[in-house]
Formats: structure tokens, sequence, C-alpha cells
């Protein structure tokens, strides 16, 4: 008689869910998802956590940088380098659609046909060089006090760079009826809370004192501002909206942190 196969290995909830998270915003190896009619914005509390971890392997490319000796800058455009290719640039890639579209429609529709098109303008390429620049001249400021300062800025910027995501799903409508925005699915209320919980208090455990208040504001102001231009360009987000906001706060975050004086007590613990 033939030995029966073991049931497979259910995973918990909270595993498939990072996994998801994990598959759809790195191209890190995950494992397959045990349950794949699962929205994707129904995962999204765990969004913190992959920001932690993108953040952190960008962070470590600029402290191994910057103890190598190269120069602060070069650092810095290394550890942006290092997340951009884990993710596959994703962000970025909405961050130019985004300034496409709106800078260069004249309607809703043709807005959002130009936020479709794989091609890149003049918008776009200007957005993607302004955020590379803002972002590598602010990461080096940070790291002349300190490169382990800079790396926990670094990744407190892309903690709440994709924290800022789900609130901006879950207050905006779909601009849509189509799109990856739209097949992520809405998320639910408590989602939107976990998430928020977590990219704050993972933001609180890297930067505590001025500098936690500095991120929370600025990713604050950074994703409201993102959300009411989409509203008013295009009625509410697209996947590229999503995408475009999460740079953007890293954006104001990284350069809130660098305006701060970084050797004042308050701003992180002393280094």
């Amino acid at each position: 008689m033939a030995s029966e196969r073991p049931a497979p290995v259910r995973r918990p909830w909270w595993a498939d869910d990072l996994a998801h998270a994990a598959m759809f915003l790195t191209r890190l190896p995950v494992p397959a998802l045990a349950r794949t009619d699962r929205p994707l914005m129904h995962a999204g509390w765990a969004f913190p956590l992959i920001g932690l971890l993108t953040g952190a392997l960008g962070g470590g490319a600029l402290w191994l940088g910057a103890s190598a000796g190269l120069p602060l800058l070069a650092a810095a455009l290394c550890a942006l380098a290092v997340t951009a290719f884990v993710t596959g640039a994703l962000h970025e890639d909405g961050l130019a659609d985004l300034a496409d579209g709106f800078g260069g429609g004249g309607t809703k529709e043709r807005k959002i046909e130009i936020m479709r098109d794989s091609r890149v303008g003049s918008y776009g390429v200007l957005a993607l060089v302004l955020a590379t620049g803002l972002k590598a001249a602010a990461l080096a400021n940070i790291a002349v006090a300190s490169p382990i300062l800079a790396a926990c800025a670094f990744a407190a910027a892309h903690i709440l760079g994709r924290s800022a995501i789900l609130p901006i799903a879950y207050f905006l409508p779909p601009a849509t009826a189509s799109g990856l925005g739209t097949g992520a699915g809405r998320p639910k209320a408590v989602t939107t809370g976990l998430c928020i919980a977590l990219g704050t208090l993972l933001t609180f455990s890297l930067l505590p004192g001025f500098g936690f208040i500095a991120a929370l504001l600025a990713a604050s102001i950074a994703a409201l501002a993102t959300a009411l231009l989409a509203r008013r360009q295009i009625g509410g987000y697209t996947g590229d909206v999503l995408g475009g906001s999460e740079q953007v706060v890293e954006c104001f975050v990284l350069l809130a942190l660098s305006a701060l004086p970084t050797g004042a007590a308050g701003f992180l613990w002393p280094l």
C-alpha cells in the first residue's frame, strides 16, 4: 500500500504577508506564497519591514564605502545604487512616470495615458536626477557627523517612504478602474493603522529625539502634499502615484534630517 504524502506545511498568515510584500517590493528571492488570492494591500502592514530591510542594505553599503575611504558623496551614491538594484528601481520608475504624467498632460485621461507609457520623458528624467542628487547630498552631509548616523537616517527614510503608501491608498480613491494600483486592492483600516504604527516604532528605534520628530513631520508633509496633488491632477491614486510618493517621502525625510545640527544632543544617541 502506497504511503500517503504528508500535508504541506502552511505558513502563518504574517509570514505569508511578509513574503508577499517582499516579492512585490524587492527582487529578493522569497518563498512561494501559500495564498495567491490575497490582495497585496492586505499585506501592506509589512511594508515598513521591507523598508527596514532595503534601507539597512543601502545603509550598510554607505558605511562600508565610507569606512573604505570613499568620498562621502560616492558612498551615498553607492547606497542609492544598492537599494535601486534590490528593489528593481520600482519606486524610481513610479516617480518618473508621475512627473511625466502630471507635467505633460492637459487632462486627467491624458495624464494617465502618459503615466502608462513605458517611455521616460524630460519631466521624468529631471525628477530622477533631482531625487537622486538631493538624497545623495543629504546623506553625505549627515555622514560628515557619522556614517552610522547616515545609515540609520537612510533606513528610516526607507521605512517611512513605504509606510506612506498605505495611508494614501486608504484615503484616496483609485483614479482608474484598472492598473497596478487598482489590482493591488484597497487597504483595510486596521492594516493601514498597523502599517503606520509599525513604521513609527521602527523609525523611533533608529532616530530617537529630534531626529524622530523631524523625520515624522517631513514624511507626513510629503505624503499629504503628494496625495493632494494626485487628487487634484487625476482624482485619486494609481500605482505610479504610490511609487512616486515613496520617493518624495524619502527625499523630504533625508533633507529634514540633513538640516538638523547632527552633532547636537537629541538627534541620535551619542556616536
